[in-house]
């Protein structure tokens, strides 16, 4: 699930389409806007939501339940 722009918090600085490392979010010049382009791409890294200094930007799995991981073995102490 890619990233959601919130349009009317973006003021179009371009920072979010620079930082993601797959271009996921591109800048369209003519909108003066980033899009999401590639959403089946996106890696959920959150460099997107980090960097926007607006706030404009959200995961729609937040990151915490993504990086949900148990290990049973440790949790069983096998």
């Amino acid at each position: 699930m890619p990233p959601v722009i919130n349009k009317e918090k973006c003021v179009g600085c371009g920072t979010c389409a620079q930082i993601c490392p797959v271009d996921v979010i591109k800048f369209n010049k003519s909108l003066g806007m980033p899009e999401i382009r590639y959403p089946e791409e996106c890696w959920h890294c959150n460099s997107c939501v980090l960097d926007c200094r607006q706030g404009a930007i959200r995961l729609r799995i937040p990151l915490p339940a993504q990086l949900l991981y148990v290990d049973v073995k440790s949790v069983r102490g096998e």
